[in-house]
């Protein structure tokens, strides 16, 4: 694909329309809550939309992109290696899928199990010594859901300090912080807040671990009133799922 501008291109102009007026919530939600220093990271999740709208947001200035599948993933960072943009894994990752994550991946959001974390670690053992790159961020992936049987993934509150544990004494790994969805049907606030407090509870025997990925297209607001450092945001800036072919 040749350098797309919105002047030319209208799939582009399309996109610089839709990321303005997201980052113009952003903004806006940053102000309300008094963060307009302090505002969150943008993550444009691009989950089945084409390596060609990745390339057309990162010459619209966006750096980071968050990706689902494994599959989708790895042929999508194979394809743009010459973009200087992060790759961030926001879905649910099987333990043997670890080895292919870690050659693209800038972070994980999902880790919610000591398996996971000792797949993560090998495999970056062995990436580390092949390639160099540096530490893998990490990011727990907490469950706010009161009923276990509805949850949409993620560790349980009170396993945290063991996942904690583990991914600081883990070579390769760093831990970042903690991830959430707010569930179905909830109210995103008292969400985030119960979110807000488990990182709190994190960081006083982890003071790194500051990060907060939380907030999507429906209730990034919310998640920015509880102190989010990384927004997930998909729909809002490509659009719907394109059509299968």
């Amino acid at each position: 694909m040749s350098e797309a501008t919105p002047e030319t291109d209208p799939r582009t102009r399309e996109l610089k329309q839709r990321l303005d007026a997201v980052q113009r919530r952003i903004a806006d939600a940053a102000a309300a809550a008094g963060r307009t220093d302090d505002p969150p990271r943008l993550i444009v999740v691009s989950k089945y939309h084409p390596a060609d709208d990745v390339r057309r947001l990162a010459s619209l200035g966006v750096t980071d992109f968050g990706e689902n599948r494994d599959q989708e993933a790895s042929q999508k960072a194979a394809s743009l290696s010459g973009l200087d943009v992060r790759w961030h894994f926001v879905g649910q990752l099987q333990s043997k899928k670890a080895k292919s994550v870690v050659r693209y991946a800038h972070a994980v959001h999902s880790v919610d199990r000591p398996q996971l974390v000792e797949s993560l670690a090998k495999a970056m053992a062995a990436e580390q010594e092949k390639s160099g790159r540096d530490s893998l961020d990490c990011f727990i992936q907490v469950s706010l859901d009161d009923d276990e049987a509805a949850h949409r993934g993620g560790a349980a509150p009170a396993d945290v300090p063991l996942l904690a544990d583990r991914l600081e004494g883990a070579l390769g790994l760093r831990l970042a912080g903690v991830m959430a969805v707010a569930p179905l049907g909830a109210d995103p606030d008292r969400a985030f807040a119960k979110l807000a407090d488990i990182s709190a509870r994190l960081k006083s025997g982890h003071p790194g671990a500051v990060a907060v990925s939380a907030g999507m297209s429906q209730d990034l607001e919310a998640a920015i009133r509880f102190g989010a450092t990384h927004l997930r945001i998909g729909s809002d800036i490509l659009g719907s799922r394109p059509a299968v072919r």
